[in-house]
């Protein structure tokens, strides 16, 4: 089901750059976490930051490129939730929780491994409290590209998926044209900085000396993020990591919210209906940008969204 979004941007922030710049660069009040580290089979770890205790469902938060628990969006959302009795927790993607994880192995948007092992180890804690995924950006990407796999039988009650980029060919060439440049080279000098810093406390499969060099997505993901994900190159990468092909293999309740003016991508990677299955429901607003979505009070709309929503599933 494809439907309009029920949103309004706020008059003082018209277009595209002002609902994903502001919304991303102010402050959000979160809430008190604290960190467990799960160790993994393969001798690395992942940091999950969790949110106070409450009764009501668990609410697993996957955040985007380069992100973590101190993103505005993350600190929002995690607050939101809490008020309203979901106990909420943000898994870290290997490397993104402000320690270089021990591997040389990173995260890449088709990462869905990592995402059911934290799956896993909730269920076996919990096994019989509700559990919803969220997923932002390239976190929703690979939460949506899990839960299509038909080889995967997620445990997982809900869903939702925040500014996906579905086709990650299209995505990088628009952050190739006019501003979403200044995104581009914000977020690439960001993972370089990461990769530089893992090259100085371990052996990496890689010409370190070629990543300073690096300015674009696609040249990054073709010398680091694909042989790292153990993808032939980048065009491998984003073909088989893209999560627009899966959507209707999706049978866990989905709801998917977008932006058709979103700067990282054109509007053309918004999937028809008939790219659906039965259980997604796509809301599009007009405007909103890319994980932004402030109405004219200053509120996020994009929280009250997703609590509403999530309100609906679980009574």
């Amino acid at each position: 089901m494809i439907q309009p979004a029920d949103f309004t941007p706020a008059w003082w922030l018209p277009g595209a750059h002002l609902q994903t710049l502001i919304p991303n660069l102010l402050p959000r009040r979160g809430v008190a976490l604290h960190r467990e580290r799960l160790e993994l089979h393969d001798g690395d770890f992942l940091d999950l930051d969790w949110g106070p205790q409450r009764e009501g469902p668990l609410v697993m938060l996957l955040h985007g490129l380069e992100g973590s628990s101190r993103s505005p969006y993350a600190a929002g959302l995690m607050r939101r939730l809490t008020l309203a009795g979901c106990q909420g927790l943000v898994m870290h993607f290997r490397g993104c929780s402000g320690e270089p994880n021990r591997l040389p192995r990173a995260y890449s948007a088709g990462e869905t491994g990592d995402i059911a092992d934290v799956v896993d180890h909730l269920r076996r804690r919990e096994p019989n409290r509700p559990l919803a995924l969220i997923g932002v950006s390239l976190g929703g990407n690979a939460l949506l590209r899990w839960l299509g796999d038909p080889a995967t039988s997620p445990r997982v009650d809900a869903a939702i998926g925040i500014s996906v980029p579905f086709d990650l060919h299209r995505a990088a060439d628009r952050m190739e044209r006019g501003l979403s440049r200044m995104y581009q080279w914000h977020l690439v000098r960001q993972l370089r900085r990461s990769v530089l810093r893992k090259c100085r406390r371990m052996d990496m499969p890689l010409d370190c000396r070629e990543i300073a060099r690096l300015r674009d997505f696609r040249s990054f993901d073709d010398a680091v993020t694909a042989p790292l994900a153990g993808y032939r190159d980048v065009d491998d990468y984003y073909t088989r990591a893209s999560c627009r092909p899966w959507l209707r293999g999706i049978r866990v309740p989905t709801l998917i919210l977008h932006a058709r003016n979103d700067p990282f991508m054109t509007p053309d990677v918004i999937p028809g209906a008939d790219e659906l299955s039965d259980s997604v429901r796509l809301e599009v607003a007009e405007g909103g940008g890319h994980v932004g979505f402030m109405d004219s009070l200053g509120r996020s709309w994009l929280e009250r969204r997703c609590v509403a929503w999530l309100g609906e599933r679980f009574g």
